[in-house]
């Protein structure tokens, strides 16, 4: 039988393994010096002669430009300070760490709101929507464990079902017994998941960038709408021409973490190119549709927590997940998708087959990043819908 001391440091330990601990960013200065030291010593790839565009991956002259500006005109510091306005934390869940942002409404009885980011984005993509949704809601921004701040991972195993429990734990740790989600991309799936696991605590799930996809009945393609059948191509195209990262992410992630940990210009182009494939295609260049800077700000997250090996086993873990193929029951939380009609891939039919879908917003600009591309709709949409949950 256990003695009362040793039941104490246990119960002292269990304490601070759940504590919620206040974080800061602080990178040394030796780290930023180190990677523009990388950074000036980049053996670089010509290219192949004659080829020009982004069809085969992200131009040499422009990854050029792009690195040479990370290097001697980006200022980290100072998007260290614009990230360290907002109150940020640690607490550990299930073995791993989990850091976030918590910013309290100036209105007493505000609503709670989780924001969850997509791969490759970090809680770098809400740094401009965390402010004016703070007017209507407490704000909690997540790291996905794995990425930023949370990671690196501590274990296997963390697949969608893991990490929406993690997040369900972690509101319940901060005392909300109910508040809404908000999910782009593979943050969306991340939310549907936890309206599964805790339909009584969540209230809404506002999703955008939000992956749809038809059965193999004839029937599902009956009636598509010209705007609905250029959405399905587009889904096809991605599958077909676009699903390299996926397939190595899914496959070898440990072997491409040795290339991304090492160099930072392997780390550039890897994210970069997303960022411009996901985007409004109105957009020239990725930095056209977000920023150079948040761009850089979101890269430099990843470079300096060492997290591009972690955060690409979450693509392995979700490939080899039986769980995460597997037929499931429909969604019963009150569901709203923003679609970004220049990128986004989502049918209304396939969605209500899947969620409780009772709000559907179609947004002539915009794409996957839609909290950096057009924070402003995407914040309206967001209070809107929940105004009508009450």
């Amino acid at each position: 039988m256990e003695n009362s001391s040793a039941t104490e440091a246990r119960t002292a330990q269990d304490a601070a393994a759940t504590a919620i601990r206040p974080f800061r960013i602080e990178i040394p200065q030796a780290d930023v010096d180190d990677l523009r030291h990388r950074l000036a010593r980049t053996r670089w790839n010509t290219g192949l002669p004659g080829v020009e565009g982004w069809t085969r991956g992200v131009p040499a002259d422009y990854l050029k430009g792009l690195a040479a500006y990370w290097a001697d005109g980006f200022d980290w510091r100072a998007a260290e300070a614009r990230l360290n306005e907002f109150p940020q934390f640690l607490t550990e869940i299930d073995g791993q760490d989990v850091h976030f942002v918590h910013v309290r409404s100036t209105k007493a009885d505000a609503p709670a709101l989780l924001l969850i980011h997509d791969w490759p984005g970090s809680f770098v993509q809400f740094i401009d929507v965390i402010e004016p949704l703070s007017h209507d809601f407490d704000v909690v921004v997540t790291s996905t464990p794995g990425v930023g701040f949370s990671g690196p991972l501590t274990s296997a195993g963390w697949n969608t079902g893991r990490i929406a429990a993690a997040f369900t734990t972690l509101m319940d740790r901060l005392g909300y017994g109910h508040y809404g989600v908000q999910g782009n991309g593979g943050g969306a799936w991340i939310a549907a998941e936890m309206g599964r696991l805790a339909p009584d605590a969540v209230t809404g799930i506002h999703v955008n960038g939000l992956v749809t996809f038809p059965s193999e009945d004839p029937a599902d393609f009956a009636g598509l709408t010209e705007s609905e059948q250029t959405r399905l191509e587009r889904l096809q195209n991605f599958r077909d021409d676009k699903m390299g990262f996926n397939a190595i992410q899914s496959t070898r992630p440990e072997t491409l973490a040795f290339g991304l940990h090492d160099s930072p210009v392997g780390q550039l182009a890897w994210i970069t190119e997303k960022f411009k494939e996901w985007t409004d295609p109105a957009s020239e260049l990725p930095e056209d549709a977000i920023g150079r800077d948040h761009l850089l700000t979101n890269i430099s997250v990843y470079w300096f927590t060492g997290t591009a090996g972690s955060s690409a086993h979450l693509y392995y873990e979700m490939a080899h997940d039986p769980s995460a193929w597997a037929p499931k029951d429909r969604g019963t939380v009150p569901t709203a998708v923003a679609v970004a009609l220049p990128a986004d891939v989502a049918i209304r039919r396939f969605a209500e087959r899947d969620h409780h879908v009772v709000r559907w917003t179609e947004l002539d600009r915009g794409g996957n990043f839609l909290s950096l591309e057009q924070p402003e709709l995407l914040v309206k949409d967001v209070t809107e819908f929940f105004r009508t949950l009450g």
